[in-house]
């Protein structure tokens, strides 16, 4: 069979669904191209919604991944506002949710991403309860938070993660009154650990935010349709005008648990479980960016990445191994956040318990540094902050595995790019 007979269906319309699609019109694929999209915006990238763009430094057209014309232009049949609600795999087709359209499929991509966790508690349905992961809602988070700027009110944030951080960031940056809320004892406690959590603290408290640690969010309270306070389960009541849920994210796996495909166990995330292919139990499915768990052969471990980098790089992966191209997805992690004036990258993978100490190059009090995370003399992450053009030699640390000598990593006189052989 050649090429032009083929049919090739994503579904998932986020930045690895539309850079899968890019990727098989590059490498010659002549086929039909079929990208499903449950959103009525086009493919567009996640990080300015909590960044740029809810600041009010971007424009919207700014966060699309390809103008509204290439998909035409290149032969992608487009799917806007659709949803697929079912995949038959013995007849190889999947079905429209709206119509009950059936597409037959040679090769078919899942792509379908996260959604944000919901908090299970009364109050949720007020006017003022927001969640941060569409365009539409950054939209929406926006106006509240300018409104919230010229009016002196106040957001309670449910969540110290990135998100959190994030928004909280941009709500005081408008002037909004901020308390963000965390069961853990620092902020970004399961990504950074206490060590690095706690700079994260001492930053967001010197831009006015108050921490809440310890606690959870058990009601929110309102009159009239809209939001008066939040309460915590320790006894503590905050004002609030608006809330923000962000309590993290759960691989969208319906559809795949519904087709039969193996999905990956809770302690590594969830997610449709892939091989070093980006193939699921099904030779002919394949499953690309937030939603898909694959094993890393740098941590000996099972990994779902929700971040940017891993989408970027994971839709053109799986394209090319739905080619039949010899592929082997070992990328390491990568991710970004900018917080007032600090900006990071973090490359690798190293979650509480998993490292044996943090070693500091530079000035955490300055905020310009490098934290390296390590198991034994070998580094699992890096960190650098407000330091720039090291990541290569951070991933190359990483990669290579290579012992390294502490008290030289430490030293900022000793060229990265000088150690670890």
């Amino acid at each position: 069979m050649v090429d032009a007979d083929q049919t090739f269906v994503i579904v998932g319309g986020g930045l690895a669904g539309a850079k899968a699609a890019e990727t098989l019109r590059t490498e010659g694929f002549t086929g039909r191209v079929i990208l499903i999209c449950d959103e009525r915006d086009h493919p567009y990238e996640r990080p300015p919604l909590s960044k740029g763009y809810l600041l009010g430094k971007e424009e919207r057209d700014s966060v699309f991944v390809h103008e509204p014309a290439w998909y035409a232009q290149n032969d992608i049949e487009l799917h806007l506002g659709q949803t697929v609600d079912a995949v038959d795999r013995a007849a190889k087709t999947v079905r429209f949710g709206e119509d009950g359209t059936v597409v037959r499929y040679d090769k078919l991509l899942l792509a379908t991403g996260a959604e944000p966790r919901r908090l299970d508690i009364p109050g949720t349905d007020l006017a003022g309860v927001h969640h941060l992961r569409r365009l539409s809602h950054a939209e929406r988070l926006k106006h509240v938070l300018a409104a919230l700027g010229r009016d002196n009110g106040h957001i309670v944030i449910a969540g110290a993660g990135w998100i959190g951080l994030e928004v909280a960031a941009a709500a005081r940056e408008y002037g909004a009154e901020v308390t963000v809320v965390e069961p853990s004892p620092t902020p970004l406690h399961g990504v950074l650990g206490p060590e690095l959590g706690t700079l994260f603290a001492e930053l967001h408290r010197e831009h006015g935010v108050r921490f809440h640690f310890g606690a959870r969010l058990t009601e929110i309270v309102g009159q009239d349709g809209m939001v008066l306070a939040a309460r915590t389960d320790d006894g503590e009541e905050h004002p609030a005008h608006d809330v923000l849920a962000a309590i993290g994210a759960a691989p969208r796996t319906a559809l795949a648990e519904a087709a039969g495909l193996e999905i990956a166990d809770r302690a590594y995330g969830g997610g449709v479980r892939v091989d070093e292919r980006l193939r699921t139990s099904d030779p002919d499915i394949y499953a690309a960016g937030d939603v898909a768990s694959f094993p890393h052969p740098l941590f000996d471990t099972r990994v779902r990445v929700e971040h940017w980098a891993n989408a970027l790089n994971g839709g053109p992966a799986a394209a090319r191994a739905m080619l039949g191209q010899d592929v082997n997805y070992d990328r390491v992690p990568y991710f970004f956040s900018d917080q007032y004036d600090l900006g990071m990258e973090y490359s690798g993978w190293a979650p509480p318990g998993t490292y044996d100490q943090v070693v500091i190059r530079g000035d955490a009090g300055k905020r310009e540094f490098i934290a390296f995370w390590m198991k034994g003399n070998r580094v699992l992450a890096g960190m650098n902050v407000n330091v720039w053009d090291v990541t290569d030699p951070i991933q190359r640390l990483i990669r290579t595995g290579a012992e390294v000598d502490t008290e030289a990593l430490a030293d900022p006189h000793v060229p990265l790019d000088t150690l670890g052989g």
